[in-house]
């Protein structure tokens, strides 16, 4: 178990989860993100591993009370993700915290909610995907989170102030 005052250790790899770290990468590249984390699940008994990728850090992974850094740039031993959610880069969207207001183009979080939660599809099991997005308001990105299977509705947040949608959103009902 680490201290609050231990350095964690630097890594070149961090075997089974280096393919979580290359997807959440790839998506931060092409979508512009400023965050993307994975809870993954462990072996029965384990706790989850979480995998933190963030624009211009180190990727933090924490597995069974212990933490690790990977260098950002490092070049891992694992080929690129054969699918990869469709995601375009948006420009920051204005938000007003306070209200929980965002002004975005037009399906422009129903587009980026749609590949998060696609994101997690591809991590697969019941494993958790959260992204957080730049907004106008630097101490409120919008994060969305998704589960994988799709059965759990995303949740947004603002900030601190969450907001869980729609069951089934962003997918327009069947009709």
């Amino acid at each position: 178990m680490s201290g609050e005052n231990d350095v964690p250790e630097v890594v070149a790899s961090v075997g089974p989860l280096d393919p979580v770290v290359v997807l959440l990468r790839e998506f931060l590249h092409r979508s512009g993100a400023l965050r993307a984390v994975a809870v993954v699940e462990g072996e029965p008994g384990e706790e989850p591993a979480v995998v933190d990728v963030r624009r211009l850090h180190p990727t933090e992974v924490e597995v069974g009370g212990r933490v690790v850094l990977l260098p950002h740039a490092i070049e891992l031993d694992v080929p690129a993700p054969a699918e990869l959610p469709s995601v375009r880069r948006m420009a920051p969207f204005e938000v007003d915290a306070e209200k929980g207001e965002i002004a975005a183009p037009p399906g422009g979080v129903a587009h980026l909610a749609g590949a998060v939660r696609d994101l997690a599809g591809v991590l697969g099991g019941r494993n958790v995907a959260m992204v957080q997005f730049e907004t106008s308001r630097p101490e409120a990105p919008l994060a969305i989170t998704a589960r994988a299977g799709a059965t759990d509705p995303l949740v947004l947040a603002l900030g601190e102030d969450e907001f869980e949608m729609d069951p089934g959103w962003p997918d327009p009902p069947a009709g």
